[in-house]
């Protein structure tokens, strides 16, 4: 027996001295009922989809800081411009918190949460921003990061490759991080929280 059949008849029989007209009516009707969340089912997906996005985006981002972390080596006097502004970690705190405020948000709709999840994309915004202007200004600052200290050149391009590919994924997140705060900053403008618990 198959457990998620969708009809399973009930059968009543009284004995015939009893007769309740609710229970012999042969009329049935359907009833629905609302959903108790006020985000539909498919875009409560995506706000999931997007704050677990987020989260990742953060995890990288720290890693790729962590990554940074260890090019304070010889013969490199010090590190990468955008180690130094710390975009890496602090960032990443920003994106993790969006994200788990998004998933938190799929999960308990209340009207708190929305604003503070509002207030953290919009923070995650801005954070993208600053380090969009940091990367690109990185770019600028350290395009000799690498070759300029090291006597090799076998050495200085494979090193500068992996140093420019990092900084542009690091761009890459920050952009998917941008258009994630933004597009859910502008979708909760038009979202009315009537239906959200207190």
């Amino acid at each position: 027996m198959d457990s998620n059949t969708a009809h399973n008849p009930v059968f009543m029989v009284f004995p015939p001295g009893v007769t309740v007209s609710e229970f012999q009516s042969m009329d049935y009707t359907a009833t629905t009922y609302e959903s108790s969340s006020p985000f539909p089912k498919l875009l409560a997906t995506k706000v999931k989809i997007f704050g677990t996005t987020q989260i990742l985006l953060g995890l990288m981002n720290f890693s790729f800081g962590i990554i940074f972390l260890f090019t304070f080596e010889k013969p490199y006097p010090r590190y990468p411009f955008i180690f130094v502004t710390g975009y890496p970690f602090w960032s990443s705190i920003l994106f993790i918190n969006s994200g788990a405020f998004l998933v938190a948000l799929e999960r308990k709709t209340t009207k708190t949460l929305v604003k503070m999840s509002q207030s953290m994309n919009f923070f995650s915004a801005l954070a993208a921003i600053a380090g969009i202007i940091l990367l690109a200004f990185g770019f600028i600052v350290d395009q000799n990061y690498i070759c300029s200290y090291s006597g090799e050149a076998s050495e200085c391009k494979a090193v500068t490759a992996l140093f420019i590919g990092i900084l542009t994924m690091l761009m890459a997140f920050s952009m998917i991080e941008l258009l994630i705060s933004m597009s859910f900053a502008i979708f909760t403008r038009t979202f009315d929280c009537c239906a959200c618990e207190k």
